[in-house]
């Protein structure tokens, strides 16, 4: 009987120590590239919602590490690098889009030039 008490207690230090959070430095890492990669394709705080929202929520993830608030920095950071990767979508999103247009009206004035050609 004494030994039931003893795994129960061995039971509970094992679940305490998995609770505890470890630092998300590699969550923290890949939403800094996150971040440099959307900076690199043109996503501005300025022209780009999405990563206005990607550096706010980077900041206080940062905030969070600093007050060894490690969930919530996990957290921030993952919304972070999600923002981020939004970001990067819609400017190349517009940038095909553009490209597009571009082409579009290539072609249309080279069919008019066929079509007098004719």
């Amino acid at each position: 009987m004494s030994i039931r008490p003893l795994f129960a207690a061995l039971a509970v230090l094992a679940l305490a120590g998995c609770a505890a959070d470890p630092a998300p430095n590699e969550q923290m890492r890949l939403t800094e590239q996150a971040l440099e990669q959307a900076k690199a394709v043109g996503a501005t705080a300025a022209d780009v919602p999405e990563m206005k929202l990607a550096e706010d929520k980077f900041n206080r993830a940062k905030g969070s590490m600093n007050d060894q608030s490690f969930k919530n920095a996990r957290m921030r950071s993952e919304q972070a690098e999600l923002d981020a990767r939004l970001a990067e979508a819609r400017v190349l999103t517009l940038k095909s889009e553009e490209q597009l247009d571009v082409l579009n009206t290539r072609i249309t004035r080279l069919r008019k030039q066929l079509g007098n050609a004719q």
